[in-house]
């Protein structure tokens, strides 16, 4: 009898073992969220460039919610500093990262950071670099920042316009062109007349700088920087402002005009599915009106009916092909022809290597470059 119950008690047991490891093994391993990060130039909370990609990361956590776990480093205004913050987030596992501006992981030393960490998927906004596991990311900001540039031209009076840049690279370059084309569609003969700061984000220099202008005599300001310093200037000395990459409406409420915006979190949420799902490649990504990655903010009060008809005339061109903002004829400052009549320039041949001013613009290319 004894044989037969220890028998029957290891029958038992084995039976208990093989629900145990049948349960195991029929249980979906615990799948850990995608650890993705974003390096952004100035604050979080700019009201301007910074905050529009920070608004892109917070669309990707409300769209994948537990399955992403996401951080941010902010502040980040030498590219010198980036080799350092990525080995930190590597370190933190960390396996996609997105550099918010030029240069992040294509300048110098950082241009091998591909090869360094090629378990880290890397993600750049405004270059031109592609590796195996580097991709890079814009949008046509010319043709909304040429929209803006009409609401510009309408409400100057004088025809002198402020425009207030950070760096010489070629994105600055081709957006100030692209401002001055468009003052000049809804006032001919405008000029637009430049200040560099050297900063993507400094209020206190874009402070100055607007002041300058005004008291240069400009009587309308745009810009390319990253904070609404300047539409704070502009508001208090009634003077007409277009922003850049936000709504910044609030910031000068009365003068308020509009500004170029991207909609940054379209390209994160179909980047990080994809990282998601196991389809991620390397690739290059320009979009445009037409795909929704850019567009103009609302209008304010200041621009009439008239101008809001002709620009969004101009955006429906646009967005069915039949306009183009760097299609000849177009002259240089000297009144060089730099493109012929119905010649376009190329995106990456001439557009990304734009280093040249239009007939109009009253200044010169800074020869300074972002730090690092």
């Amino acid at each position: 009898m004894r044989r037969k119950v220890v028998g029957a008690g290891l029958v038992l047991a084995l039976a208990v073992v093989g629900l145990v490891l049948t349960a195991v093994g029929s249980a979906k391993p615990d799948q850990s969220p995608l650890k993705i990060a974003w390096i952004y130039p100035g604050p979080h909370n700019d009201h301007g460039w910074s905050q529009a990609h920070e608004d892109g990361r917070l669309l990707v956590v409300k769209t994948f919610g537990d399955k992403v776990s996401t951080t941010y480093k902010e502040n980040v205004f030498s590219n010198s500093s980036v080799p350092q913050i990525v080995a930190g987030l590597a370190r933190e596992g960390y396996t996609m990262i997105f550099g918010c501006s030029f240069g992040n992981f294509s300048n110098g030393a950082n241009g091998q950071l591909y090869a360094k960490y090629p378990d880290i998927k890397f993600e750049e906004a405004t270059g031109t670099q592609i590796k195996p596991n580097q991709a890079q990311y814009f949008g046509a900001g010319e043709d909304t920042i040429y929209l803006s540039g009409m609401a510009a031209g309408a409400a100057s009076k004088k025809g002198l316009i402020g425009y207030i840049a950070p760096f010489g690279t070629p994105e600055v370059v081709r957006h100030i062109n692209a401002f001055t084309l468009g003052a000049q569609a809804t006032h001919p003969g405008a000029k637009v007349k430049l200040i560099w700061t050297n900063a993507w984000y400094s209020p206190p220099k874009e402070t100055a700088a607007a002041q300058n202008l005004i008291a240069a005599g400009v009587d309308v300001i745009g810009q390319n920087v990253d904070s609404p310093a300047a539409g704070v200037v502009a508001e208090s000395k009634g003077i007409p402002w277009v922003g850049y990459d936000s709504n910044a409406r609030s910031s000068a409420p009365k003068q308020w005009l509009t500004a170029a915006t991207y909609n940054w979190g379209k390209y994160y949420v179909k980047r990080v599915g994809a990282a998601l799902n196991g389809t991620w490649k390397p690739g290059f990504y320009y979009g445009s009106i037409k795909d929704g990655f850019t567009n103009i903010a609302p209008f304010g009060a200041k621009v009439s009916a008239k101008t809001r008809a002709q620009i969004n005339a101009k955006k429906k061109a646009m967005i069915a092909g039949k306009f183009h903002v760097f299609e000849g004829p177009i002259r240089d400052q000297s009144g060089k022809l730099k493109v012929k009549p119905g010649q376009q320039l190329r995106l990456l041949q001439d557009l990304y290597t734009m280093q040249w001013l239009v007939k109009g613009v009253v200044g010169k290319v800074s020869s300074v470059l972002p730090p690092g």
